[in-house]
């Protein structure tokens, strides 16, 4: 641990602005002199206690409940005093000064600050020293975070199994049968005169496909995981007047761009996230593309191709009332072409044939090998086909069980494991197998596992991830 590891800290631990409650937290060794200083009496562990909240000179600053943790049964595995009060930011910032006052007064027997050190917490400590004090792992860490970020119900949910352990406990799993292969080739190397083939004896390759299979299942349950964090982000694109803007309206169920017959009507993009079945999805409405003398449309155009260049996937609307008119075609090609220049293969695009109200009973256009849709934004036909092919291609699968929430490190963490695994099989199956490189594979393999759960973390890792949270978090 560092030296700011061991100080004693306090922070308001509820969200800024008015409410009914506020609470105030401190976290360090000792805190018995604070609790009478601030509460007047001792307090019976873990139990809620109503009183007056006393300034230096005994004046009552609020009443509330004051609930004592001792170390270990804590949050953060030490002494934690939390003082709920009405949850008025002037008082709430009085009951922070006190407590930071009460742990600067010098003790009476010692003449030394009561508790020395104490100071408002950064961004994430409780909860990191909830991590450096193994009350829980750093994926159920960052599960706090994503709970307390959660923008969906599956997403919540997922987040609520992610801090019960269930991600965890699979790497677990994964890490303990990776360590038994480890051994075996290990014990391998050690004692070659022996002239005992452990591998073959123990099937070792049977353990390592039934590890790469049970990898390949964490590794989609985390996938899924990710994408409802982190959901995807899909574009709008097409020429003016295709309709645009209204197919964000209706998708979001919201007037939220300005619709209006006149061509280059949106200037900028407009954003809305909307959730499929729970999925997160980032619709961004983009000016219509196409060659202009406005300056202030040529640079939402360059917008839009920046926008369009780090999409997800790309919803390319076509006017299906205007599709035989060969300036509508050509301009479609143009955009055509210019899609396939920006947008990396991985990248899906979708074409969208708006306005079939328009042309009622016209045969869907064909689309080269792409998924495509027939529509109306204005009388929403055709939305849920839309909605069925946007989770298609974001990868989701309809209802997942078990699914917790993953972060995009945990995905690459996984696909490292899993490289490595790969290149552990071919050492394996080489006809005069390099153990010694095998038992390297295994080894950076257990490494990447570790990494999620935050047994081999850097501190630089550890940096990022905590200053994400919120203070008194």
């Amino acid at each position: 641990m560092l030296a700011r590891h061991h100080d004693p800290i306090a922070a308001i631990a509820t969200a800024p602005g008015r409410g009914a409650v506020g609470i105030v937290r401190v976290s360090g060794k000792g805190l018995g002199v604070l609790v009478e200083a601030v509460c007047g009496r001792t307090l019976r562990p873990r139990e809620a206690t109503y009183l007056p909240f006393r300034d230096a000179v005994g004046q009552p600053i609020d009443q509330g409940l004051a609930l004592f943790f001792p170390a270990p049964h804590s949050y953060t595995g030490e002494d934690v005093l939390e003082l709920q009060a009405h949850g008025g930011p002037v008082v709430l910032q009085l009951l922070l000064a006190r407590c930071l006052e009460a742990g600067a007064q010098a003790h009476p027997a010692t003449g030394q600050p009561a508790l020395p050190g104490l100071r408002v917490a950064q961004p994430g400590e409780f909860t990191e020293r909830a991590f450096l004090n193994d009350k829980i792992d750093l994926a159920q860490a960052e599960a706090i975070a994503d709970l307390i970020d959660a923008s969906t119900t599956a997403a919540a949910r997922s987040a609520s199994r992610s801090l019960t352990g269930a991600f965890s406990h699979e790497i677990h799993a994964l890490r303990d049968a990776l360590i038994h292969l480890r051994m075996l080739v290990e014990a391998t190397l050690d004692f070659p005169e022996e002239e005992i083939d452990f591998l073959r004896k123990a099937d070792a390759r049977g353990q390592l496909s039934n590890l790469k299979q049970t990898l390949s299942q964490v590794m989609q349950r985390a996938r899924q995981g990710a994408l409802l964090r982190e959901g995807i982000k899909v574009v709008i694109a097409g020429q003016p007047n295709a309709g645009k803007s209204s197919l964000l309206n209706a998708l979001a169920g919201a007037e939220l761009a300005i619709v209006t017959p006149i061509a280059g009507t949106t200037r900028d993009k407009v954003q809305q996230t909307i959730q499929i079945e729970g999925v997160p999805l980032h619709i961004i409405d983009t000016a219509g593309l196409r060659d202009s003398d406005d300056e202030v449309e040529r640079i939402g155009i360059a917008r839009a191709w920046d926008e369009i260049a780090g999409a997800d996937a790309v919803l390319f609307l076509h006017d299906l009332a205007r599709r035989d008119a060969m300036d509508c075609r050509a301009a479609d090609a143009v955009i055509e072409s210019t899609l396939a220049e920006k947008l990396p293969s991985s990248v899906p695009v979708i074409d969208v044939w708006n306005k079939v109200d328009c042309v009622p009973g016209a045969a869907q256009p064909a689309s080269a090998g792409r998924a495509a849709v027939h529509l109306s934004a204005r009388t929403g036909e055709g939305l849920d086909a839309l909605r069925r092919i946007l989770l298609e291609v974001a990868g989701w699968q309809s209802a997942p069980e078990g699914v917790y929430i993953a972060r995009a490190r945990h995905v690459q963490a996984l696909r490292t494991v899993q490289q490595h695994l790969e290149e552990a099989a071919a050492q394996l199956d080489a006809l005069g197998p390099a153990l010694d490189l095998l038992a390297e594979e295994l080894r950076l393999a257990q490494n990447a596992l570790s990494s999620i759960t935050g047994e081999f973390s850097s501190d630089d890792l550890l940096g990022v991830i905590f200053s994400s949270f919120c203070i008194g978090k």
